[in-house]
């Protein structure tokens, strides 16, 4: 290998790359011998496993959605996991078969809320064993955020409110439970209360609230390469994976019409 650098290849010049600036490339480390287990392989406890059905927006029988655990920059970003221990590839054909019918839901649900222009797919995977699918709503107009940098520009555009993000996440919810499971995600409460005085408070009263920092897809734990990642204790016992039961027959969606 040369010792130098490639050059910086042509898609730094594309719009939607989201850097400017003087680049240089990484020089590749050494290929591991073996690589290490991810969370969920080996005696490495399993987060998806461990997960109450509190911590999603919507669960069903054999599926799972979850969000971030805060705003996000982009107007929508989801997962969706399977509830079984499985990997894509282990998918028995009945899973493997409702994961296209529950891809297809979820995105036209992101795809349904104002201010979506697409929503784009993602598996990475090399940070959990676990099948997680990512969900990125692309915001309307927004053309430098096109194609595969999306999930960087996440990191970068500053958060949506909490109302706006707790309202789609409500209405994301309740799209899916027109095809049954359970929506968990609720929409904002209205703060409301009768001031005690006509006067306003002055400014020097107001108390600012501190910005909340971004929900980031590629800072996610499921995401994080094992080489940049805390090492955790392994004399937990393995996360039970057992055997996944036979799923039962794909449902076929009642012909709702749901508004967008």
């Amino acid at each position: 290998m040369q010792d130098t650098p490639p050059s910086v290849p042509d898609f730094t010049q594309w719009p939607s790359f989201p850097f400017e600036g003087d680049l240089h490339v990484k020089q590749l480390d050494e290929p591991v011998p073996v690589e290490p287990p991810r969370r969920g392989e080996g005696h490495r406890e399993c987060t998806a496993c461990n997960a109450p059905d509190e911590a999603y927006i919507w669960v069903g029988e054999r599926w799972r959605v979850r969000a971030m655990d805060r705003p996000t920059g982009l107007p929508m970003v989801l997962i969706l996991e399977s509830r079984s221990h499985l990997d894509l590839g282990d998918l028995p054909n009945l899973l493997a078969a409702e994961l296209g019918v529950m891809t297809v839901r979820l995105e036209r649900a992101i795809r349904s809320l104002d201010g979506v222009a697409r929503v784009h797919v993602n598996r990475w995977g090399d940070g959990s064993a676990h099948l997680h699918m990512w969900f990125l709503a692309r915001p309307y107009g927004r053309l430098q955020l096109r194609g595969t940098f999306l999930s960087l520009w996440d990191s970068i555009l500053p958060p949506i409110s909490e109302a706006q993000w707790r309202e789609n996440l409500a209405m994301v919810a309740a799209w899916l439970a027109e095809f049954g499971g359970r929506p968990l995600a609720e929409p904002p409460r209205i703060q409301w209360q009768a001031p005690s005085s006509l006067t306003a408070q002055s400014a020097s009263e107001a108390v600012e609230e501190p910005e909340e920092e971004t929900a980031s897809v590629i800072e996610a734990a499921d995401e994080i390469p094992e080489a940049e990642a805390a090492e955790e204790p392994t004399t937990e016992e393995p996360a039970n994976a057992g055997t996944p039961e036979e799923p039962e027959k794909v449902e076929e969606p009642r012909q709702t019409q749901v508004s967008s």
